[in-house]
C-alpha cells in the first residue's frame, strides 16, 4: 500500500463538513466556483453538491476559442449529472482584445491571462449571487508552483489544497466522478496540446512520492537519496517548491507598528464572535 493512500470515506466527510462549516461560518449559503472538465474541479463541484445541495452551487464552464473541446463536453456532463446550476462563459472577446496589443507574447503570458480572467469572472459571481468562491488546485500543485498567482490559485476556500493529486484520484473514485474525466491526461488546457505531465518532467505519481517524504516526512537528501529517488530529481523538485514560495503566500507587508496583519496580528475571521 502507498503512503499516499487515504480512508476516502473518512476524507469525503471531512472535506465535505469543511466546505459546509467554512460557507455558513460567513452567512452564506452558496459557493461558485470554475468547472474546467478536468479532475480537481470534478471532484470540488461534487464536494461541494454533497455539502451544500446543488442548488446552491454554480459552476462556471470558461472555455477560450483554442480549449479542447471535450473539456467543456466533460464539464456539462459532470454538472448534468450534479444536477447543478452552470453557465459557459467563453472568454475569448476579452483575452484576445488584449493580446492584440501585445502579439509577441508567449503561451506562458496568455495561459496566465486566461486563468486570471476566469478568476476575475469567479469573483464577479460570487459578488452576483451571494456565494464564496471554491478553490480547485491540489497540493502537488501548489508545492510545485504550478499554477497562476492570483489566477487559478485564488479563491476564498480551498478543499483540495491539502490533498496531493494521487490522492484527487482516489477521492474522486469515492465521490463517483465519470470515469471519462478520471482517466484522461491531467491538463490545463492553456493551448493546443498542453498536458500537465509533458510540461513538468515527470508523472503525478512519481512526484507525489517524492514531495510525501520531502514535506510530510521531513526526509533530508541523503534519507532521500536512500530511498531510491534520483538525484536530479530531488534537486529538481526541490528548486520548484522553494521557487514558488512566494506564492503560497500572503503579500508581504512592510512592517512599521507594533502588530502587521498577518506577522502579529493573526486572528481568525470569526474573532470576536
Amino acid at each position: 500500500m502507498s503512503n499516499l493512500t487515504v480512508n476516502t470515506r473518512l476524507l469525503r466527510k471531512i472535506l465535505v463538513g469543511f466546505i459546509r462549516e467554512e460557507v455558513e461560518k460567513v452567512g452564506l449559503k452558496r459557493a461558485v466556483l470554475g468547472l474546467s472538465g478536468g479532475i480537481d474541479s470534478a471532484l470540488v463541484v461534487c464536494l461541494a453538491a454533497e455539502a451544500l445541495g446543488p442548488e446552491n452551487v454554480h459552476a462556471c464552464i470558461m472555455p477560450y476559442r483554442t480549449s479542447n473541446p471535450e473539456s467543456e463536453a466533460h464539464a456539462r456532463l459532470l454538472a448534468g449529472k450534479l444536477g447543478v446550476h452552470h453557465e459557459v462563459i467563453e472568454i475569448t472577446p476579452m483575452v484576445d482584445p488584449y493580446f492584440d496589443l501585445f502579439p509577441e507574447a508567449d503561451n506562458l503570458r496568455r495561459g496566465n491571462k486566461m486563468a486570471r480572467e476566469r478568476m476575475t469572472i469567479l469573483f464577479d459571481h460570487s459578488a452576483a449571487f451571494s456565494a464564496l468562491v471554491l478553490g480547485t488546485s491540489n497540493k502537488t500543485e501548489l508545492l510545485l508552483g504550478y499554477g497562476t498567482l492570483y489566477g487559478d490559485m485564488a479563491s476564498a476556500l480551498n478543499p483540495i489544497g491539502d490533498i496531493y493529486k494521487t490522492q484527487v484520484w482516489q477521492l474522486s473514485e469515492e465521490m463517483g466522478v465519470p470515469r471519462v474525466i478520471i482517466e484522461k491526461k491531467p491538463s490545463a488546457d492553456l493551448w493546443a496540446g498542453q498536458t500537465d505531465e509533458q510540461e513538468l518532467g515527470f508523472t503525478y505519481r512519481e512526484v507525489d512520492e517524492l514531495l510525501y517524504h520531502m514535506v510530510d516526512m521531513r526526509c533530508n537528501r541523503e534519507e532521500l537519496l536512500a530511498r531510491g529517488f534520483a538525484p536530479a530529481f530531488i534537486d529538481t523538485v526541490y528548486g520548484k517548491v522553494q521557487n514558488s514560495h512566494f506564492k503560497r503566500r500572503l503579500p508581504v507587508i512592510a512592517k512599521v507598528s507594533n502588530r502587521t496583519i498577518d506577522r502579529d496580528f493573526r486572528y481568525s475571521r470569526d474573532w470576536g464572535k
